[in-house]
């Protein structure tokens, strides 16, 4: 008889985690954490509830979880049903010189109790603001050196000698090619390979991997010199659907409506069963929007109703001027976009935390901004992916993330690869 050689379970640590899109996408190809290391509370949050949503669905208990999202038992309760070590893995830490060693320590300890002889992957992206085009409008060029993010690669490269992993992804804007005139890119790659590593990077669009949002972003991948790694040829998921998919069965909300949970209106579609949006619960959660000035709600329905009957983006200086009460006509001109119901979304930012105006929802009947469930869709997180924090904190954290489907394909291919390596 012969015994089946059981395969390992390939393990990793999520650095700069935030709400875990990248992570969720690795452990749903079957990679296990060792370590989210995050150093947003918020965000730690929403990273142990989905832990408690992991277990209680492994023991067959999501009922429990779903009296969560309904508000009937609190967070402590909810966590009180999780065994404390599986929130071990989420480190609510600054990642910095000044404490990565201790950070060290305790992904030590993860990694002893977990019984992990070596860490197989590093995942993660340095925060982007100080890397992103809008982020250096805002911070100015002459002054992005002077911001402690702009060396965050460096604390990414310390992890990497620390425990030099098989493999490692890092992510981040396109903004990180020409930040500093290009030096920074130039500068990543050589302390990366100073660390002992060879990297290989392109350019990837979200939209290519069955997310119905144009994000591009770049990807990175690091093997250890002297190793061989091909760059993998990402077949496209080529999606007949469009953003009105997407909104297909939610109920209607005017601006400031919220609805902590409720019921779906439809049945699911296809989009939504092929993207695991919706997979069993029958609960929407988190299904809020803001509230906005009656100034706002008109230039909403103006823009609207423009892209709707003309398929044209009324930019700031075409509003009439009674709309008009920012000084500033001379940048930023689209601030006031339509989701395109008809095709797919424009890139999602973290700027959606500040206000909504970039994100407003199509439909003439509702003139308001996207609510949290639908930007979360739109970055393809299920709707049983709950958030924690305040609808800002929300918001930021739905942003920022990385696309769980991408995430999810990337993982996929690295998992076939990583034993060539």
């Amino acid at each position: 008889m012969t015994v089946k050689k059981r395969k390992k379970t390939l393990s990793f640590i999520d650095l700069f985690a935030g709400a875990g899109g990248l992570s969720e996408g690795f452990i749903r190809a079957g990679f296990k954490p060792v370590a989210h290391i995050e150093m947003d509370k918020d965000c730690c949050s929403t990273l142990k509830t989905r832990i408690a949503y992991r277990h209680l669905r492994e023991i067959r208990k999501l009922s429990e979880y779903v009296k969560y999202l309904k508000g009937e038992i609190s967070r402590d309760e909810l966590y009180g049903q999780v065994p404390k070590d599986l929130f071990d893995t989420v480190l609510n830490e600054e990642i910095n010189d000044a404490n990565i060693n201790a950070i060290f320590n305790k992904v030590r300890e993860n990694k002893k109790r977990l019984k992990i002889n070596k860490i197989d992957l590093i995942i993660g992206g340095p925060p982007c603001q100080v890397y992103s085009n809008i982020g250096r409008s805002v911070i100015g060029d002459n002054r992005i050196k002077r911001d402690k993010r702009y060396y965050l690669y460096q604390n990414y490269g310390d992890f990497i000698k620390e425990f030099k992993p098989r493999f490692f992804v890092f992510e981040n804007v396109p903004g990180i090619l020409t930040a500093d005139k290009g030096k920074l890119f130039v500068d990543i790659q050589e302390y990366l390979t100073e660390c002992g590593y060879t990297m290989k990077w392109k350019m990837l669009d979200a939209s290519k991997f069955g997310v119905l949002q144009k994000r591009k972003r770049i990807i990175m991948f690091g093997y250890p010199i002297g190793k061989h790694f091909e760059y993998p040829e990402f077949e496209e998921i080529k999606m007949n659907f469009k953003i009105s998919d997407i909104l297909y069965d939610l109920p209607s909300l005017k601006a400031g409506e919220s609805r902590k949970w409720t019921e779906y209106v439809k049945e699911a579609n296809e989009y939504l069963y092929q993207a695991e949006i919706r997979n069993g619960l029958e609960v929407l959660p988190q299904h809020i929007t803001r509230t906005h000035n009656d100034n706002d709600l008109k230039i909403y329905e103006k823009t609207i109703s423009t892209w709707n009957i003309k398929k044209v983006r009324l930019k700031y200086t075409d509003l009439p001027k009674k709309m008009q009460t920012h000084k500033n006509d001379k940048s930023f001109l689209d601030r006031f976009k339509v989701v395109d119901q008809n095709g797919y979304s424009h890139t999602m930012l973290a700027h959606i935390a500040k206000d909504g105006h970039y994100y407003i929802h199509p439909d003439i009947n509702q003139v308001r901004s996207i609510s949290i469930r639908e930007a979360a869709r739109i970055q393809s997180f299920p709707d049983d992916y709950y958030f924690e924090g305040s609808r800002t904190a929300t918001f930021k954290q739905i942003g920022n993330a990385v696309p769980l489907l991408m995430a999810q394909v990337i993982a996929k291919e690295i998992k076939k690869k990583i034993n060539s390596i």
